[in-house]
C-alpha cells in the first residue's frame, strides 16, 4: 500500500486559487528515479506565484507549490544515491509542475539532484536556496564580464529580498562597495549589517524622461526590473555590467539602446532554473565556503511550518518580507 505523506496543494475553485494542507498519498508522485524526504524548504517570489494560479510558472492543478527542497534520500533506483544522503533540489521544474518542497515526499529525475555541498545542514541550505543560487548567478557573471571593486560601486535593486540581500552579502565578501536600494525604511540598518556601504532609497531610481543619465555605478544587480532597471542602466559607468534576474517591478523595460551604444554598457540575463549541474556544484560549493555569511541567521524573516506557510504568500508578492522564509517539512 502506497505511504501517506503531507503536502500544501493549491486548487483551482472557480476563478480563485485556494490552498490547503491535505494529505497525499506516494504513489501519486511522478515516476521519476528518486524518493527525498523534504526536512525544509524556502519561500520564494516563484512559489507565491504558484499558489495564486500564475500560468507562466503552473498551468496544471491541484499542485504542490516548492522550488526549494532539502532532505534525505529514501530510495534511487539508478544507484547513485543510497538512502539516507543528504541531499538538494533547486530549479529545473521542481514546484512548477512538478510537485515541489511544500510536501512532505517530491520523486525527481536523478539528473536534478545535488549532494548536499561542504558543511550546510539542511535547514543552512534552503536559507541560502533558489535565492542564494541566483545571487550567487549574479555575482560570478558580473566577475566573469571583468567587473572589480576597484573600478567603483555596485547597486542592487530589491535589495531586502532573498536574492538581493544574499547578493549585497556576496558582493562585499568579494570586496565591493555596495549601494543598496530599498523602498522600507526600516530596513536601512539591517542592511548595513549585512554588507551595505550605502542604503538608496527606492525613489532615486524613479524615471526621469532622460535617454541617459550620469555615470553612478560600475556594476549592478538588478532583481526587480521595469522603471529602476532602465534608470540603472542610464547610470552605469563606461563598460558597466548589470546582472537582471527579476520582475518584481515590471517586465517591460522601456529606455534608448544610447547606453549600450555610447556607453557599452552590457545587460546580463540570469536564469537559475536550467542552468547545467556543473555549475551548480560549482556555486554551491562557494556558498558554502567563500560566499556564505558568516551568520545566516540575520537573514531569516521566518521559519514557519507547511500548515502556517499560506499568508505568507501574499506578502512576499506585495514586497512585504526582508530577508528569507524558511518552510520547515
Amino acid at each position: 500500500m502506497s505511504e501517506s505523506y503531507l503536502a500544501l496543494v493549491t486548487r483551482k475553485q472557480g476563478e480563485e486559487y485556494l490552498t490547503a494542507l491535505q494529505e497525499c498519498r506516494q504513489d501519486s508522485l511522478p515516476e521519476n528515479t528518486v524518493l527525498v524526504r523534504v526536512q525544509y524548504s524556502s519561500l520564494n517570489y516563484k512559489d507565491a506565484l504558484s499558489a495564486t494560479g500564475n500560468p507562466g510558472v503552473t498551468r496544471n492543478y491541484p499542485h504542490t507549490p516548492g522550488i526549494d527542497a532539502a532532505g534525505e534520500v529514501v530510495s534511487d533506483d539508478s544507484g547513485r544515491f543510497r538512502a539516507g544522503d543528504p541531499v538538494l533540489v533547486t530549479g529545473h521544474d521542481l514546484g512548477m509542475n512538478t510537485p515541489g518542497g511544500f510536501g512532505e515526499y517530491i520523486r525527481v529525475p536523478v539528473s536534478w539532484i545535488l549532494p548536499m555541498p561542504g558543511r550546510l545542514s539542511a535547514r543552512e541550505a534552503m536559507l541560502l536556496g533558489t535565492a542564494g543560487f541566483t545571487a550567487a548567478l549574479c555575482v560570478e557573471d558580473l566577475l566573469n564580464a571583468g567587473l572589480r571593486p576597484e573600478q567603483g560601486s555596485v547597486v542592487v535593486t530589491g535589495a531586502t529580498g532573498g536574492v538581493g540581500s544574499l547578493a549585497v552579502s556576496i558582493l562585499a565578501r568579494e570586496g565591493f562597495r555596495v549601494e543598496a536600494v530599498t523602498g522600507k525604511d526600516d530596513a536601512h540598518d539591517w542592511l548595513r549589517e549585512i554588507g551595505a556601504s550605502e542604503v538608496l532609497s527606492r525613489g532615486e531610481l524613479a524615471d526621469s524622461g532622460k535617454p541617459m543619465l550620469r555615470p553612478r555605478w560600475a556594476g549592478a544587480v538588478d532583481t526587480v526590473g521595469g522603471e529602476p532597471l532602465a534608470t540603472v542602466l542610464k547610470s552605469l559607468d563606461y563598460g558597466g555590467a548589470a546582472a537582471c534576474c527579476g520582475l518584481a517591478a515590471s517586465p517591460k523595460l522601456e529606455m534608448t539602446v544610447f547606453p549600450f551604444i555610447l556607453r557599452n554598457v552590457r545587460l546580463l540575463g540570469v536564469d537559475s532554473v536550467e542552468q547545467p549541474m556543473e555549475r551548480r556544484r560549482h556555486l554551491w560549493e562557494r556558498l558554502a565556503y567563500a560566499w556564505c555569511p558568516e551568520h545566516l541567521e540575520p537573514f531569516l524573516a521566518e521559519e514557519v511550518s507547511l500548515e502556517h506557510l499560506q499568508p505568507w504568500f501574499r506578502r512576499i508578492l506585495d514586497g512585504q518580507v526582508r530577508g528569507r522564509v524558511l518552510v520547515k517539512v
